[in-house]
């Protein structure tokens, strides 16, 4: 089979049970390359259950998930990046005290070929391989607006710059597939237009593919080539930003329309 009919991220039958909480009840969807795919759904539906199966932070009971054809269910969690899945956090998870090119490096050294103990060792490749990742770090600074910035601590600048932060350090480890996790949380509506040309231009210039999990519909339906929905762990609707917008189920589920749930945030 050509490469080119490999789904970039296959989910196949994905089930996760917490005791007798079934989270994810057997949910299969595809992430074809070069896509921004959304991933909808009310509160609790298991959008960010299945952002943690597919980063290795969760295990899952049934099912299977391939990136790239190759299944990752017994590849270790510090491995995925590596493997070229970048990934954003609900809660930002960065290092609030470190300046932002450190944070955007941290990223980068996910992706490092140089080894712990040649790093221990300072020998001369490392230096070499950090000089590289520096470079990167700023290559990355530009394009996200954030030279200005690079030597404050991350933990000191407003909410929307730490999340420009966040995609920076995603984006340093070169990922094939970007995963974020309520990019538009918290961000006011100039910095949500802003997002949404990001995410496009990410998928654009630099030809990522991206798997967005977002509450903010109006910014999943204007970026979305394709949409997956999620209710009660099980997927109710898939297909393209029409399709989701006048599906009865999707509709249902929100107890309205889909546009409804933008003033939610």
């Amino acid at each position: 089979m050509a490469d080119t009919a490999v789904p970039l991220l296959s989910v196949r039958g994905v089930t996760v049970r917490f005791g007798g909480i079934v989270a994810l009840d057997g949910v299969s969807f595809d992430v074809e390359k070069g896509h921004v795919c959304g991933l909808i759904g009310p509160n609790g539906a298991g959008k960010t259950t299945l952002f943690n199966c597919m980063s290795r932070l969760y295990n899952y009971q049934a099912g299977d998930i391939q990136f790239e054809g190759k299944s990752i269910t017994s590849t270790p969690t510090h491995e995925i990046s590596q493997l070229g899945m970048g990934r954003t956090f609900q809660n930002l998870a960065m290092f609030r005290t470190l300046p932002v090119r450190d944070n955007i490096m941290i990223g980068a050294h996910s992706r490092s070929s140089a080894g712990f103990l040649a790093s221990a060792l300072r020998l001369p490749s490392v230096s070499a391989e950090e000089k590289r990742l520096r470079a990167r770090a700023d290559e990355i600074m530009e394009y996200l607006e954030l030279t200005a910035v690079a030597d404050r601590p991350a933990g000191d600048l407003p909410f929307g710059t730490q999340k420009r932060v966040e995609m920076g350090r995603a984006l340093a480890a070169d990922p094939k597939l970007l995963l974020l996790d309520e990019p538009a949380a918290g961000l006011n509506h100039e910095e949500l237009g802003e997002l949404g040309r990001l995410i496009l231009d990410v998928q654009n210039r630099l030809g990522i593919t991206v798997l967005l999990v977002e509450h903010h519909m109006s910014l999943v339906m204007s970026v979305s080539d394709h949409i997956v929905a999620l209710n009660f762990g099980k997927k109710i609707a898939e297909g393209t930003p029409a399709h989701i917008q006048q599906h009865p189920d999707v509709i249902a589920a929100y107890l309205g329309t889909a546009e409804g749930e933008a003033a939610h945030g």
